[in-house]
């Protein structure tokens, strides 16, 4: 079989760390198996869904490297929903309904106080061709229910294994509201059997939305792909994630300097069984992602471990691979710069702080005029290297007896105006001989 997965958000709303998951995985999955990949924006809903939000949906996506093989909007499809309406309504499959959301509600409270699930009765399928004619004479427009077999629905999941839905206990799901407009159901059926996807990746709250998924595919003639419903991602205090949770947003986290590979590299191993390690490359991730490695419990994402995780692989990464983003912050520092601030950084903006020590002007802190000038006397001719911090650090110990914390924290002080940072047997040949001196007699140069 040809592997051919979606991903298939709303543009309703940015999307957050919990959609992205979900098309990694899909993304994942279909290179790890030769497949294909497919971007399917579900914009039935035509009063909330909007270019704007479609278009950062792709930009989204496209930042992470999550190119799509294949791709189509619902919108342009209502004359295919159409036609699988007509071949359920034909086969008894699709029945209108008139009740009101108030009696809907009535009926389901009833219900509960009786100790019974608020399954819909089927009292619309009891409406006889003139009691349907009448409640659309006084306004009534129905709502259209799909009506399920009330057998079990079975099917081997990807992630939870064997998985069984009573339908009798579900009520019809409805697939059209009484303005006429879709729900997801039906147009997702229609779209996983027109672009032949052959398995679907999603979350676990839509396992019954599934089993009726499976009639509606049967009921229109077509084999259901195959399922994996996998746990939710929840935020580090345990509560479900949502597009108003605009912190979560992928475009936040770009602004915020998350770099791509590790949100990539954060949300894959989220949940499983692997270790969270950064991976510079996705192909990295192909070759370890593994749909049996999930975790049944949900996953807590918690942004701290993902700023410590970008961190992490910033550390990791080669001057060739940031050469381009250095250049567009105004760092011109090369290769031994990189080298040597990168340890020192959480995102990639945290360079400029220190090229500045490096290039710019500070204010050198200075504890002791008179052995900062003796420092400074002592500091080698010629050009430094990576061996000049040694050779001048013992020359200054043998003259004034300084030794650990003593010397070293004085030098840094003065020669950076910081109390922490990068090594400054790195630092110092990028500071150079001349600029060193003068911050240690307490220029600001």
């Amino acid at each position: 079989m040809s592997v051919i997965v979606r991903f298939a958000p709303s543009p309703t709303g940015l999307i957050h760390v919990g959609n992205v998951r979900t098309a990694l995985m899909n993304w994942l999955y279909a290179h790890a198996h030769g497949g294909q990949f497919m971007l399917r924006l579900d914009d039935t809903d035509v009063a909330r869904s909007t270019q704007a939000f479609a278009d950062g949906i792709k930009k989204d996506l496209a930042w992470l490297g999550l190119a799509h093989d294949l791709s189509a909007r619902q919108s342009d499809r209502f004359d295919d929903y159409e036609r699988a309406v007509q071949s359920l309504k034909s086969s008894g499959r699709l029945y209108p309904c008139y009740e009101t959301g108030e009696e809907l509600d009535l009926k389901r409270k009833l219900q509960r106080t009786r100790g019974l699930p608020p399954v819909y009765d089927r009292a619309a399928l009891e409406l006889s061709d003139a009691e349907r004619a009448s409640l659309e004479a006084e306004g009534g427009a129905p709502h259209w229910r799909f009506k399920l077999s009330g057998n079990p629905v079975r099917w081997t999941d990807l992630i939870r294994g064997e998985v069984t839905i009573e339908t009798s206990n579900v009520s019809d799901p409805i697939l059209i509201r009484q303005d006429g407009s879709f729900l997801y159901t039906l147009p997702s059926v229609v779209d996983d059997i027109d672009f032949s996807i052959s398995h679907i990746i999603r979350g676990e709250d839509h396992v019954t939305n599934s089993a009726a998924q499976i009639e509606i595919f049967e009921s229109l003639g077509a084999a259901p792909p195959s399922f994996g419903h996998h746990p939710l991602l929840t935020g580090a205090g345990g509560e479900a994630l949502s597009k108003r949770l605009g912190s979560l947003s992928i475009e936040s986290m770009r602004e915020e300097g998350i770099e791509p590979m590790a949100l990539n590299s954060f949300l894959a191993k989220l949940g499983t069984s692997d270790p969270i390690e950064p991976r510079q490359k996705l192909e990295d991730l192909i070759n370890e992602f593994n749909l049996a490695k999930l975790n049944r419990a949900p996953a807590k994402f918690d942004p701290q471990d993902l700023k410590s995780l970008n961190a992490k692989l910033l550390h990791e990464v080669s001057f060739d691979e940031v050469a381009d983003k250095l250049k567009e912050l105004g760092v011109d520092g090369g290769a031994a710069f990189w080298d040597a601030a990168r340890t020192n950084i959480e995102q990639i903006a945290d360079v400029k702080e220190w090229w500045t020590i490096v290039s710019g002007e500070i204010n050198p802190v200075i504890e002791d005029a008179a052995w900062a000038a003796k420092a400074a006397e002592l500091l080698p001719q010629g050009d430094f290297d990576d061996q000049t911090w040694g050779a001048w650090t013992t020359a200054i110990k043998e003259s004034t007896g300084a030794k650990g914390r003593h010397l070293f924290m004085p030098l840094r002080l003065a020669l950076t105006g910081r109390s922490h940072g990068p090594e400054m047997a790195k630092m110092l040949p990028l500071i150079g001989r001349e600029k060193a001196h003068a911050r240690l007699m307490g220029s600001t140069i």
